[in-house]
């Protein structure tokens, strides 16, 4: 969640895009990612070439030798560094930029790489050569405050660009229309130490958007390999720990930054957009690709170790689109990928999804038929109810996350009723001290399907008979005991009393005041 400070100038940020000409938001966030990926490739080929000098080890700059125009000229690839040609005029800088950095950043890996073929269609459209110098300025800002905030207030931002995205998305008066809102970092989290993925499982998001599931996954499984003593305690009362120090092989360096992580999306910009996330985010090869996960253009099956995602609500597809191996007999996209989810896992798989309240108690004959594959061809592990604002300012849907492996059978379900995440529930999303993530990690980590149920407890245990009798519905209303506390009220002579006695003061005071007059 970012600070005032931030978010002011973002938003000043995005005002300056606007009155610049660029008035579509999903553009302007294009244009703003490939700022920020260039800034940020400046800063993390310093850290490299510093940490690699540091461990005497070799590292090949991104900024060594010379740069090729398809013209024939050649350019030190050091003059393309955002560092240096931020201090150039607004006429060069534009001309600089445009013809000479971005086609280079395009190129980033070579011609065979996943991002070069995917940033192919990719153009520069900051028209304004004063638009790119404020924008470059505002940036700069944007890091200088953040620096500030780690070293004065002990705040850690991973994934800056993800909060950039996530703040203009409160701008944009239709997110969330088609599901394109991001999901906060704090539930990521939460979902990945529910899911727990580890290094050598093959992880993977249908519906990636900008990577953050991806991506937390990837912080999740880097903590297990930071040294103890490294670690820090988040606010969500998580472990954090980004130094990876124990992955001394580099095999699992290599395994980890390019074979781990798959992402698909149907729209190219986010998928342009993901890949700069992660790559700066040191995921060197992320394997992302632009498709449409429920049509019939995509085919794998059985591939992932663990899918976490956070599909789009509310949308349909064509039912003539609609893959043959998604046999649901509906076109609704909520349901649909978690058929999909469940196809794209191996057997002993486990997964993660939110989904909208609907899915749980939906009593079409597509709501059931997913319920009862949930029950029968996995062992559905647990439901967390999540509190319906946990997506505003965007979205005010109630949803629950489903936690579920593949090809096991279901005995128990586990339910957590969360009603706090650390936020305020309204759109302002302010910070708050109630907070159940650590709670429902705990829980969930020490759960005991043998022990006695509480329905009155924030997490109980349902067996599977009572889903079935319930027509696999997951609801936790449909299973909670609420608890209604016997409220005395005064007999009715003595209200009436109150009420006199009530009536014969007003009159007196009214009588005081107009003697006043």
């Amino acid at each position: 969640m970012l600070t005032s400070v931030l978010r002011s100038k973002i938003d000043s940020l995005w005002d300056k895009f606007w009155s610049g000409g660029i008035a579509n938001p999903l553009t302007a966030m294009e244009q703003i990612s490939y700022l920020l990926f260039i800034r940020r490739l400046d800063a993390t080929d310093r850290k490299r070439v510093d940490d690699a000098e540091w461990a005497d080890l070799k590292y090949d700059s991104l900024f060594e030798g010379k740069y090729k125009r398809i013209d024939g000229t050649e350019h030190d690839k050091e003059e393309l560094r955002w560092s240096d040609f931020k201090h150039l005029t607004a006429d060069d800088m534009l001309i600089h930029v445009r013809d000479r950095v971005f086609p280079f950043i395009k190129g980033i890996g070579g011609e065979e790489a996943n991002f070069t073929r995917h940033m192919k269609d990719a153009v520069f459209l900051i028209p304004k050569p004063s638009l790119l110098v404020e924008a470059v300025s505002i940036l700069d800002e944007i890091y200088e405050e953040i620096e500030r905030e780690r070293q004065e207030d002990g705040q850690t931002f991973h994934d800056t660009q993800g909060d950039l995205y996530e703040h203009l998305l409160s701008e944009i008066s239709s997110a969330g229309k088609n599901g394109q809102f991001r999901t906060p970092r704090h539930i990521i989290q939460m979902m990945c130490a529910l899911v727990n993925p580890k290094l050598g499982d093959v992880i993977c998001d249908p519906a990636c958007g900008t990577g953050g599931f991806l991506l937390g996954a990837y912080q999740h499984i880097l903590t297990q390999h930071t040294s103890e003593g490294l670690r820090t305690v988040d606010d969500n009362g998580l472990e954090r720990g980004l130094v990876g120090d124990e992955l001394t092989d580099e095999r699992h360096w290599e395994v980890l930054r390019e074979k781990t992580f798959h992402g698909f999306d149907f729209d190219a910009t986010m998928v342009r957009i993901g890949l700069m996330n992660l790559m700066l985010h040191n995921i060197d090869t992320p394997n992302l690709d632009r498709k449409d996960t429920l049509s019939k253009k995509y085919d794998e099956a059985a591939v992932f170790d663990v899918v976490l995602a956070n599909p789009p609500f509310k949308g349909s597809i064509d039912k003539g689109d609609i893959h043959e191996d998604l046999k649901l007999g509906t076109t609704k996209t909520e349901l649909l990928f978690v058929n999909r989810i469940i196809n794209l896992l191996r057997i002993g798989g486990r997964a993660g999804v939110i989904v909208p309240d609907g899915v749980l108690f939906g009593s079409s004959n597509a709501h059931q038929k997913l319920r009862k594959m949930l029950v029968d061809d996995c062992e559905l592990q647990g439901v967390v109810s999540l509190p319906s604002g946990v997506f505003k300012p965007y979205a005010g849907v109630s949803t629950a996350i489903l936690l579920f492996v593949k090809g096991g059978e279901t005995e128990n379900v586990w339910f957590y009723d969360m009603t706090a995440d650390g936020y305020s529930l309204d759109d302002k999303r302010a910070k708050v001290k109630d907070n159940d993530i650590p709670d429902i990690v705990k829980q969930w980590k020490d759960r005991d399907a043998s022990k006695e149920p509480d329905r009155k407890a924030k997490s109980f245990f349902v067996p599977r008979k009572e889903i079935e009798d319930n027509k696999h519905d997951l609801s936790i209303n449909r299973y909670k005991e609420i608890v209604y506390e016997e409220v005395e009220y005064d007999p009715p002579k003595v209200i009436l009393k109150k009420l006199r006695d009530l009536e014969t003061d007003i009159r007196k005071d009214l009588d005081a005041l107009e003697a006043l007059l």
